[in-house]
């Protein structure tokens, strides 16, 4: 049997604004990053590799409410993956060079999935935000998937509200029995980005 690493990039970025001191805003107080994935062993059956998803926390200093998102999704372009695809960690893995392997191996888009069922916000005041993937989010999907919000309100979402309790299962990797072994110290790779914008 073979065993394949398998890696989670991640990036998380704010597309609120800010007040021009910096002092009202709306940002990760901790970005969402993904934990790494067991080894995955081949034998030649599907399988799905689970791990704990790990906290997050937003806070909200805003003087005027206006609601705000969580959403994720697969980020492709130049040196990105939105799926796990073969990549070479280092500057040589034989012929391939370093980074995704043009042409290489790759999972289908929705392997990745989330699940929140039984996690909570908790930390701040008011009506608490909600997780959105208690039947299960896409993760490494092309288009961006709602996994958080809080509802507009005065003291709607105020403060800092970090998301935890998620279950030893809560993120899901589906592999097909058509997966590969990858050769020279290669990996499956994936990007994932978390965007933190406003909104109801």
């Amino acid at each position: 049997m073979r065993c394949l690493p398998l890696l989670l990039a991640c990036a998380a970025v704010l597309l609120a604004p800010a007040d021009a001191a910096g002092l009202l805003e709306l940002k990760f107080a901790t970005p969402p990053a993904l934990p790494s994935l067991p080894t995955l062993t081949l034998n030649a059956r599907p399988q799905t590799l689970e791990t704990t998803m790990a906290s997050f926390a937003v806070e909200d200093t805003r003087l005027t409410k206006s609601g705000w998102n969580v959403t994720v999704q697969g980020q492709g372009g130049t040196g990105k993956s939105a799926v796990f695809a073969q990549y070479c960690p280092k500057a040589k893995c034989g012929g391939d060079s370093e980074g995704y392997v043009a042409g290489g191996h790759a999972l289908a888009a929705g392997s990745l999935t989330l699940n929140s069922s039984g996690a909570t916000f908790t930390g701040g005041l008011g009506t608490a935000p909600t997780l959105q993937c208690a039947a299960g989010c896409t993760v490494d999907g092309a288009s961006p998937v709602k996994v958080a919000s809080d509802a507009t309100g005065l003291l709607s979402g105020e403060g800092t509200w970090t998301a935890g309790g998620f279950s030893a299962s809560s993120l899901a990797l589906t592999t097909p029995t058509t997966v590969r072994t990858l050769p020279n110290e290669e990996t499956y790779r994936v990007n994932v980005l978390w965007t933190l914008s406003t909104g109801p």
